[in-house]
């Protein structure tokens, strides 16, 4: 009983001495176990989880695919690459747990397919009624697709800088038409799929799962201005704000957002403007994108809204940014290798 007193005495005294890192610390427990509590997989065991990953034919969709049919869940997958998406088929049909590939549910109907483009209503569309015939529904909406762009604004246009000079000195009609199409062509990719596939989904989660979840890819470039990516970090930003806002109009769905820094892999092969790779070599120094992929199910799993990676990296970037913006302009710029002249 002393100790006890001795213990309690101790825990009132540092509380008295350092609030606010106490009030720290229980902030941070709570929030540990109200996750617990909010563990999905309570209310929808994994193998009964209906997931459809939209972009799954490479990158970070291909490999959330990979894990979630490890894990025995229900896969269906999109992409416009049907040779690609045929391939990630066979690989998750592989990696299919024994009791998922022979047990009452036919093998086929555990793991889907589907060909098509999400910037394209009459593609998702069809999708959903896929899944309506062969499960009756979704319970889990992964966005992975999208388009990258490399270059400066002005560089599209046909306009380059030297000595703090354009050259040409101005823009004509050809070099601003090409920019609009650049611009439609990363919006289509980082907008207006994502917005297709909401419109698409929402009421067909919200009406045939009991745990309806949302997860939106998006991309530090959403949060962070970053140089020779301003149609990239414009597109993406604005279907991040889309879903945030959609979470709000929806709270009955669990909306989650990954916003990770750059990783490995060939994404920026998709440049809507022809532009070059100009930071380090991405495989070399970018996430594994399996950790990102263990990471967004992780979200799902918890109800976790929105979530950096590197966590340190991320937040510093963004809330760097209104403490020192000149800072931080400075480190994008030497990220991407990128002076303004």
């Amino acid at each position: 009983m002393d100790s006890l007193s001795a213990a309690l005495s101790s825990v009132k005294g540092s509380a008295a001495r350092y609030p606010l890192l106490v009030t720290l610390m229980a902030l941070f427990v709570t929030k540990r176990l109200w996750r617990l509590k909010l563990r999905r997989s309570r209310t929808l065991p994994r193998g009964q989880e209906r997931v459809l990953v939209v972009g799954a034919s490479s990158g970070i969709g291909r490999a959330i695919a990979h894990e979630y049919a490890a894990a025995g869940a229900l896969v269906c997958i999109v992409g416009r690459r049907e040779n690609e998406l045929k391939v990630v088929a066979e690989e998750c049909a592989n990696r299919l747990p024994k009791a998922a590939a022979v047990g009452s549910s036919d093998r086929r109907d555990r793991l889907l397919a589907l060909p098509g483009d999400f910037c394209k209503a009459e593609d998702m569309l069809a999708v959903r009624d896929s899944l309506e015939e062969k499960w009756g529904g979704v319970d889990t909406l992964i966005i992975c697709a999208g388009v990258s762009a490399l270059r400066p604004l002005l560089e599209v246009a046909g306009l380059e800088k030297v000595g703090g000079v354009f050259v040409p000195p101005k823009v004509d009609a050809s070099g601003v038409q090409r920019t609009v199409a650049a611009a439609n062509a990363a919006m289509q990719g980082n907008y207006i799929g994502p917005l297709v596939c909401a419109v698409t989904f929402i009421p067909f989660l919200s009406a045939t799962s009991r745990a309806p979840a949302i997860l939106l890819v998006s991309s530090l470039a959403a949060v962070v201005p970053a140089p020779t990516r301003s149609l990239y970090t414009s597109s993406k930003a604005s279907s991040l704000l889309l879903y945030q806002s959609l979470a709000i109009e929806h709270p009955s769905i669990a909306f989650s957002y990954i916003i990770p820094a750059t990783v490995e892999g060939d994404f920026r092969a998709s440049a809507v403007d022809g532009g070059l790779v100009r930071e380090a070599d991405p495989n070399r120094h970018g996430l594994k994108r399996t950790v990102v992929a263990k990471r967004c199910i992780d979200m799902i799993d918890h109800g976790e809204k929105a979530a950096f990676m590197p966590a340190w990296y991320g937040r510093v970037g963004h809330f760097g940014y209104w403490l020192a913006p000149s800072i931080i302009e400075w480190l994008a710029g030497r990220k991407y290798n990128f002076a303004a002249k």
